[in-house]
């Protein structure tokens, strides 16, 4: 089944391009499409693995579901197109950020500038209905998503797996401690950002892990 993604990804992934539950996803999300708008826009479904190529993923950060309401997702985790207003949770990444690293935070929501760096925007599950959170949910994007995160896990070395909320961290559980890093803390939402997640350095952690490796930092 040929699938419009970045050349890397396609020759890893291409065991799962051909696996019953991939069909059977791809049709799930084109009569989805068909019926009424869904998120991101059908191009930028795999925005984040055609920005960041596999051989160039240093940092993966996993999130759950593509924001569900219009011109909001653009197949990047906690990411908003230009102009946008900002949702609550980015809000709180970018106040992490300047406290952590004394960067003020921008006047843009699109975190496109670090997937170009090597930073892997992973939602769990790549597309939404419009207004309805977790509706493309268990239709087989998870499987998807785990074997992205096992391939990265198994075939790359050093790399550095950011984990936000018990979702994220329990999507990650099998990763190797030893062969990468792993930063779990609470989720950046208003909900939980208090219990855990100000105050979590994992932006300077990161760099810092990335330099003793030889590699340079995300410009985050």
């Amino acid at each position: 089944m040929a699938v419009k993604i970045e050349s890397s990804w396609a020759e890893r992934l291409a065991g799962d391009f051909a696996q019953p539950y991939f069909q059977r996803l791809t049709e799930f999300v084109r009569q989805e499409y068909a019926a009424g708008p869904c998120y991101p826009p059908g191009s930028k479904i795999f925005a984040a693995f055609d920005l960041c190529p596999f051989d160039k993923v240093k940092v993966v950060i996993l999130g759950q579901d593509p924001y569900h309401e219009p011109g909001q997702a653009e197949g990047l985790c906690f990411s908003v197109a230009d102009g946008v207003q900002q949702p609550p949770s980015l809000v709180n990444i970018f106040k992490e950020i300047q406290d952590d690293l004394g960067i003020p935070a921008p006047t843009s929501g699109s975190l496109r500038r670090w997937a170009e760096q090597g930073v892997l925007l992973l939602n769990a599950t790549l597309t939404v209905r419009v207004h309805q959170a977790g509706s493309h949910q268990r239709q087989g994007w998870e499987e998807f998503t785990d074997a992205v995160i096992r391939h990265l896990a198994t075939e790359r070395t050093g790399l550095v797996f950011i984990l936000w909320g018990s979702y994220a961290q329990r999507k990650g559980s099998f990763i190797d401690r030893k062969r990468h890093l792993v930063l779990q803390s609470a989720h950046p939402s208003p909900l939980s950002a208090y219990r855990g997640f100000f105050g979590n350095h994992h932006f300077s952690l990161a760099n810092r892990f990335l330099e003793q490796q030889g590699l340079t930092p995300i410009n985050w």
